[in-house]
């Protein structure tokens, strides 16, 4: 039993669970290693995609990118459903469920002999990984509210913003030790014990007496609505756009390191230092959205990637070689994953004020559009690589002049009043 007053313990909005709930850094810790599954699943992946094309796709080695995509996509179609199964269930049981579903498609992974195998146990896998994407904000928010609730995910997500950091390395010893395989096997073993720790230290949260039934229609009617809304619909758009840029240029990163600058051995080390110095976008993002706003902070940081992108762009095309080229792309790499984060919370937030009312299925329903309207539009740009860095930079920049061109769109909307 503890007291209210005992700051070691989160406090909860549902007083009659009778199980002890963990400590503060515990219950942080258990979150972020939750969420954490999800980059370790597509980052770590990253320096194996060379060993994986030589054996599984030697005759056309840029469909091993999809090994990235597909994983994203199913993660995507998961989470339309993943928060109103939760609200039925309760959180435990789905989270769970969809751990058991990605340790079970990971260790078919880990054995597949062909490319279509693994890339269906992917798909699976990413549907599982939904689970603890979804059901985890909704955890904090069962047991937290306003500015505790605010700060308990900011530690949550410091401590994941350090896992696409290590994630490469990671992959790249297992590699080195054991084959590609080896880390699906090291996914399984990961989400075995997480799993194992929530199971056995977290009560559920969300009591019998606040679950709703599961209703198609009210998601249906909940998607209508949303849809209706120009600046719902346009911000939407916007968000897709940006999780495109990431994907297409997370899918390609490591084949333009290895064949344009013959940078393989090394690009865990830079990939990481990268995610590392991106990290700052979202505190940059807290200490400017106040004054800026969100709207005008997405335009800007549209604006510096359509320009960042065209100069990398027309610096390829111009010949330009060695450590120079390597310092720009370097730079454009940096940028590109930096903005992620004065964008995506920002957008996400446009999108879901006027929603409040369907605040859970809105935020379902923005993922999954999102996500999976992401990877149609990163897929094509990742298997045209032509062993340059020209396909993936023009890419972002055509998707970063239409989110600028859809931004304005939105402005001439809420001004319309629509």
């Amino acid at each position: 039993m503890h007291s209210s007053h005992d700051a070691s313990k989160p406090s909860r909005t549902d007083a009659s669970e009778p199980a002890a709930m963990p400590g503060r850094v515990e219950l942080i810790a258990l979150m972020a290693m939750l969420i954490a599954t999800i980059a370790f699943s597509i980052d770590a992946m990253l320096p194996a995609l060379p060993a994986m094309a030589a054996e599984l796709s030697p005759e056309s080695p840029n469909q091993v990118q999809l090994v990235v995509t597909i994983f994203v996509l199913g993660m995507g179609v998961g989470t339309l459903f993943t928060g109103p199964l939760s609200d039925t269930f309760g959180r435990k049981p789905v989270v769970l469920a969809g751990c058991g579903l990605y340790i079970v498609s990971a260790g078919l992974a880990a054995q597949a002999d062909s490319l279509g195998l693994l890339l269906a146990a992917r798909l699976v896998q990413g549907l599982g990984a939904a689970g603890p994407r979804v059901v985890v904000m909704a955890i904090i928010r069962d047991m937290f509210v306003g500015r505790q609730m605010a700060q308990i995910m900011s530690f949550v997500m410091i401590v994941f913003t350090l896992v696409p950091a290590l994630a490469p390395s990671i992959g790249a010893v297992l590699i080195a030790l054991a084959g590609w395989s080896a880390i699906f096997w090291a996914f399984v073993v990961f989400a075995t014990v997480v799993s194992l720790w929530l199971f056995v230290r977290l009560p559920e949260t969300l009591p019998r007496a606040a679950r709703r039934p599961f209703s198609t229609s009210a998601l249906l009617s909940a998607a209508r609505e949303m849809l209706a809304n120009r600046v719902v619909r346009l911000s939407i758009a916007v968000q897709s756009l940006v999780f495109a840029m990431l994907f297409a240029t997370i899918s390609s990163i490591q084949p333009i390191y290895e064949t344009m600058f013959d940078r393989a051995d090394s690009f865990p080390i830079w990939f990481g230092v990268t995610a590392l110095l991106s990290a700052s976008g979202s505190v940059v993002n807290a200490m400017l959205v106040v004054r800026m706003g969100m709207r005008r902070l997405v335009s800007v940081m549209l604006t510096v990637q359509v320009v960042v992108s065209a100069v990398m762009f027309l610096a390829i095309l111009a010949g330009l070689a060695g450590d120079g080229l390597f310092a720009m792309f370097f730079f454009w790499q940096f940028v590109a994953f930096f903005q992620v984060g004065l964008t995506i919370g920002n957008l996400n937030a446009i999108a879901m004020e006027p929603m409040g009312h369907i605040a859970g299925m809105a935020a379902s329903i923005i993922g999954f559009i999102a996500t999976v309207a992401a990877v149609i539009l990163a897929v094509p740009v990742g298997l045209l690589f032509d062993g340059t860095a020209i396909p993936l930079t023009l890419g972002v920049l055509v998707f970063a002049i239409a989110g600028l061109a859809m931004m304005a769109g939105m402005r001439r909307a809420e001004t319309d009043g629509h």
